[in-house]
């Protein structure tokens, strides 16, 4: 990440986003759902070895996939490899907010086991001392772009790591996205 943040603060673009990856999002836009699960699937594998900071969001994104096109066994599946991951990365707050995000919108979906599955999991991979304190962000006044301009995937401005007070952090393809102003 710190190689990536320098980068952004001199001024040198981010890689371009695979073209795999925009059309994973794609697919997601298109509502072909089962498509993009695998595309997602695909590059989560690949990443966990070239880009392991990348590859939880990838397998969780894939969940949800997996999810959309009604195979919650799959779902689960994915988002099990994506917390676990982020465990063994020790990325607490990320684990907690992604493991969180996940739980909440399976329970609107009314996966209510699947949910149940996903917090244990959570618990499984979050020590004692980060279970009990979660770390609000401080960047909730600044308005991101609804998608990333590189590989166009949705950014929730809770979700992102940031990089300065104006700056977060793709979580797909790592590019950065600005406030806008």
């Amino acid at each position: 990440m710190f190689r990536r943040a320098r980068r952004i603060l001199r001024g040198i673009p981010a890689p371009a986003a695979p073209q795999a990856l925009r059309h994973a999002h794609q697919l997601m836009e298109r509502g072909r759902y089962a498509d993009a699960l695998l595309t997602f699937y695909d590059l989560a594998q690949k990443a966990e070895e070239r880009f392991p900071e990348r590859a939880p969001i990838l397998y969780a994104e894939a969940g949800r996939a997996a999810i959309l096109s009604g195979d919650s066994k799959k779902g689960v599946f994915c988002f099990r490899s994506a917390l676990t991951l982020l465990g063994s990365q020790q990325r607490y707050q990320r684990l907690q907010q992604l493991g969180g995000r996940i739980v909440m919108e399976l329970r609107e979906r009314g996966l209510h086991a699947e949910a149940e599955e996903v917090e244990s999991v959570l618990r499984n991979n979050l020590p004692a001392a980060a279970q009990k304190e979660a770390k609000p962000s401080s960047y909730h006044q600044v308005i991101l772009p609804t998608h990333c301009p590189s590989c166009g995937a949705a950014v929730r401005r809770e979700d992102v790591e940031w990089v300065d007070a104006l700056t977060a952090e793709c979580d797909y393809c790592g590019s950065p996205i600005r406030a806008e102003s």
